[in-house]
C-alpha cells in the first residue's frame, strides 16, 4: 500500500479513533465534584411531643419548606481553603471562646493537613462557630435540625424510612462502631434517595439550632423534653419508639456546646431553594 493510500486510510479511521478515545475518557471520569441538591418540601414528624397540640393527641406534622443541601460533608481540602482565606479561623489564631483546644488538632499545622489526614476526607474537630462561619463564607448556612432530619430520614429508595428495619439497623450499626483514625473520602458511602451522601455512616454533623432543637418556648415543657433524652419514663413524649437512632442524635446534640470540637463531628451546608 502506497503512502497516499495510507494517508486516506488514516483519515477514514480518525473519527473512529476519536470515538473510542472519547468512550475511554468517559469511563475514567473523575468523581463528582459536589454541589447541592434540592430537598423537596414535605411534612415531617419530629421526634418529640413539643410538636403536638396536646400531650394525648397524635403527633402534629411540621411542614418543611424545600431547601438546598450539600451533596457531601465539607472535606479537609475545602476547609483548608477557608482557613487560608480567613486567617482568624486558623488553629493558632481562633479564640477559645469560639473553638476549644481540640480545634483541627488532627492537622499538622495551621495550613498543613499532614500525611495522616486525607484531603478528601470529612473535616472534623470543627466547632459550631467555625462551621457556621465556613457556610457563611460560601454564601450558605448550616441546615436546621428539622432540615437535617428531613433529609436524613430518606433511605436509598424511600423519602421516610422510619419503618424500614434494615435502614434503622444500618444507622445503629454505624453508631456502634469506633471512629477510624483516617476517615474515608466524602464521596464514598451511603447515598440516599435525594442524592445526598453520608447523612449516616461517616460523621455526626452540626445543625444550626443544635442547642435549641427541643425548645418549645414553655419552660415546663422544655424541661420534660430534655429529661426525655435520658429518662425512660419521660421518653413517652417521643413521637416514635422505633427510631432509637433519632434518640441518640438528639441526645448527642444536647450534650454539645458551640465551642466543642469532636473527632467524629463534621458538617455540611444548606441554602434556600432559589
Amino acid at each position: 500500500m502506497g503512502a497516499g493510500s495510507l494517508g486516506r486510510l488514516a483519515l477514514l479511521l480518525m473519527p473512529l479513533l476519536a470515538l473510542l478515545l472519547g468512550a475511554g475518557s468517559a469511563a475514567a471520569a473523575p468523581a463528582p465534584s459536589g454541589g447541592t441538591v434540592v430537598i423537596p418540601a414535605g411534612e415531617f414528624i419530629p421526634l418529640f411531643s413539643a410538636y403536638r397540640r396536646q400531650a394525648d393527641q397524635a403527633p402534629l406534622p411540621v411542614q418543611v419548606p424545600s431547601f438546598r443541601l450539600d451533596v457531601y460533608p465539607v472535606s479537609n481540602a475545602e476547609y483548608l481553603e477557608f482557613v487560608r482565606a480567613n486567617p482568624k479561623w486558623r488553629r493558632s489564631q481562633v479564640p477559645r471562646l469560639f473553638a476549644d483546644r481540640g480545634y483541627l488538632s488532627q492537622w499538622e499545622g495551621d495550613t498543613d493537613l499532614g500525611h495522616e489526614v486525607l484531603p478528601e476526607g470529612p473535616v472534623t474537630r470543627v466547632s459550631w462557630f467555625a462551621a457556621k462561619a465556613y457556610c457563611a463564607w460560601r454564601g450558605k448556612t448550616l441546615p436546621t435540625t428539622l432540615q437535617w432530619e428531613r433529609a436524613a430520614a430518606a433511605s436509598a429508595s424511600a423519602p421516610d424510612a422510619e419503618d424500614d428495619p434494615a435502614f434503622l439497623r444500618m444507622i445503629l450499626d454505624w453508631y456502634g462502631r469506633p471512629t477510624p483514625q483516617r476517615l474515608p473520602p466524602v464521596t464514598e458511602g451511603f447515598r440516599n434517595l435525594w442524592g445526598v451522601y453520608n447523612m449516616h455512616g461517616l460523621v455526626w454533623e452540626w445543625t444550626l439550632d443544635f442547642n435549641s432543637a427541643l425548645v418549645t418556648g414553655e419552660s415546663r415543657a422544655d424541661s420534660s423534653l430534655e429529661r426525655g433524652l435520658y429518662c425512660g419514663a419521660a421518653a413517652a413524649g417521643a413521637t416514635s419508639f422505633k427510631d432509637y437512632a433519632a434518640f441518640l442524635r438528639y441526645g448527642f446534640r444536647s450534650s454539645l456546646s458551640g465551642a466543642y470540637t469532636v473527632s467524629s463531628l463534621g458538617f455540611r451546608c444548606a441554602a434556600p431553594e432559589s
